[in-house]
């Protein structure tokens, strides 16, 4: 490789690393992080689930920092029902942070009976706003994309290309709204690509294609994490 090559890789690199820097919220004493979403959030605050597992970290890592954690979960909830709620169950919590983990139930409703989806467009006007009256608030926003709907990483199968452009929207909303975006849809899909040869529809990282198993819990807590330091 000549020097040529190698100074522009390194500056490649140093931009990179940057990025991520860049991307991690500094937490300070008596802040808190409020965990906004559906029944996955809502069982994250048991004793394995996600949120627990953010809250005993942060606890070990900073345990003179103090930091308030509030699982805001409500089961069946899309990007609308969010919208209704995000008074009462966040903005007048007053945090500091808010992850956003919202999206499985616009697309899986689609394929339940009796139950109804969110239109791409009623998704993306719905997560515009939620974002927009957080960053108002002055909170800081993590917003992550849905995860999986079964455990196949095919693109083709089942209910995944629609997730895709859900997805999508999420990411455009990121990009956008100029927030931090946890891409757990990319995450969990570059985990089942190596751990479910067998393309089994759930077991590997949920219990039932949707809802987090005790792998899912510890990879979602972990990509939050990453978000995440002290002063």
């Amino acid at each position: 490789m000549t020097s040529a090559r190698r100074f522009f890789l390194f500056l490649a690199v140093t931009a990179l690393l940057a990025g991520c820097v860049s991307q991690r919220l500094t937490l300070r004493k008596g802040e808190c992080i409020v965990f906004l979403g559906d029944s996955i959030t809502e069982l994250g605050v048991k004793s394995k689930g996600y949120v627990t597992l953010v809250r005993e970290e942060l606890d070990a890592r900073f345990p003179d920092l103090g930091i308030q954690i509030i699982g805001a979960g409500v089961s069946g909830n899309k990007v609308t029902d969010l919208q209704k709620r995000l008074g009462p169950d966040v903005i007048q919590k007053k945090p500091n942070i808010v992850a956003i983990y919202i999206g499985i139930n616009d697309v899986w409703h689609w394929a339940l009976k009796n139950l109804q989806g969110s239109t791409k467009e009623q998704y993306e006007s719905g997560l515009r706003e939620v974002v927009a009256r957080i960053q108002y608030s002055g909170a800081e926003v993590i917003l992550c994309t849905p995860s999986v709907i079964g455990e196949i990483p095919d693109s083709t199968y089942g209910q995944n290309p629609m997730l895709n452009e859900y997805c999508a929207i999420s990411r455009k909303v990121a990009k956008d709204l100029s927030v931090r975006l946890c891409d757990l849809h990319k995450v969990f899909n570059t985990y089942l690509l190596e751990h479910n040869s067998d393309k089994k529809e759930k077991g590997i990282l949920t219990i039932d294609g949707v809802h987090l198993n005790d792998e899912g819990n510890r990879l979602v807590a972990t990509e939050l994490l990453k978000f995440l330091r002290d002063s």
